[in-house]
């Protein structure tokens, strides 16, 4: 009984837009046009070996879906190298850790040892040799304590690079995954699993569908009739008839340009028009891409 229902509403609809063309058909329609979509074309992020490819001319897909995976293996073996890397630097680190505890002692014995000599040194009860050794030791386990401190500072850094790249590549690695950017029709599809492609290559063209959009041209004098939100009809021709559907203009031009070629008539070529925009539902997919309408304003509210 729904389905009933919704069938009758069709038809009504359509009556009434075939009566309203009708009406308006003795004055002809108001303006020209061809529908279109916003096209969205998907390019490889990393390049290699196309593995997959999971979609074909005419398939819808889901915003998210993954259709396409890009060979990894290569970015994998980088990154175990750099995680072996890592593990390298960080052991560094450590041991240059455990070598600044033990240094912190030596350091800490040869100033002792530095300051006993030279309280030996003034009750002359040790010799300048003495006083020059101990000043000798103490200055070296400064000097070695510095230099672990400096190599357990690279060590670190080294690990913060590596794992800066180890970033970088987990994203390359997310990106070899293809996603469907929205819901949609694919267009075209350009290129065949197995093939190498290239970051940045075209791989296939998404639009949606389930409305398009009509592009029309307008005169000056029209357009003080039109407003945004308005309704409209647009008339598609189908065997001997105009089918009519319903649309809502959401976009005035505020330039006026000349006539496009392929829609201009022969009293037109030289007059200045202003675009519309008519977003048309599409639910049926009987519309297609580039096919061309007619745009009827009349006294749609």
């Amino acid at each position: 009984m729904t389905s009933l229902f919704r069938n009758a509403g069709a038809a009504r609809s359509v009556v009434l837009g075939l009566a309203f063309l009708a009406a308006c058909r003795g004055r002809g329609p108001d303006a020209y046009g061809n529908f279109e979509a916003t096209e969205v074309t998907v390019a490889a992020e990393v390049g290699g070996r196309l593995l997959v490819l999971d979609l074909a001319e005419g398939d819808r897909v889901q915003a998210g879906a993954v259709v396409a995976v890009v060979d990894t293996v290569p970015l994998l073996l980088e990154r175990r190298e750099l995680v072996a890397r890592r593990e390298a630097a960080a052991y560094r680190a450590r041991e240059a850790s455990a070598s600044i505890a033990a240094l912190d002692v030596e350091v800490t014995i040869a100033q002792r040892e530095r300051a006993r000599t030279e309280r030996l040194l003034q009750a002359s009860a040790a010799t300048a040799q003495q006083g020059d050794r101990a000043e000798q030791q103490a200055r070296v386990a400064r000097e070695q304590l510095a230099g672990a401190r400096a190599a357990r500072g690279t060590a670190g850094k080294e690990v913060q690079a590596i794992e800066a790249q180890i970033a970088q590549l987990d994203d390359r690695l997310a990106r070899s995954r293809i996603v469907s950017p929205q819901d949609g029709t694919v267009l075209a599809r350009y290129v065949e699993p197995g093939e190498l492609v290239q970051a940045g290559q075209p791989l296939f063209k998404v639009a949606a569908l389930d409305s398009l959009t009509f592009r029309a041209y307008v005169s000056h004098a029209q357009l003080t009739s039109l407003r945004l939100g308005q309704r409209v009809q647009v008339g598609v021709d189908r065997a001997d008839s105009i089918v009519a559907h319903p649309g809502r203009i959401t976009w005035i031009a505020s330039a006026a340009e000349f006539t496009p070629t392929p829609i201009q008539t022969r009293d037109e070529r030289a007059d200045q028009v202003y675009a519309v925009k008519v977003v048309v539902p599409n639910a049926d997919g009987s519309l297609r891409i580039g096919m061309p309408g007619e745009l009827v304003l009349g006294n749609t509210p």
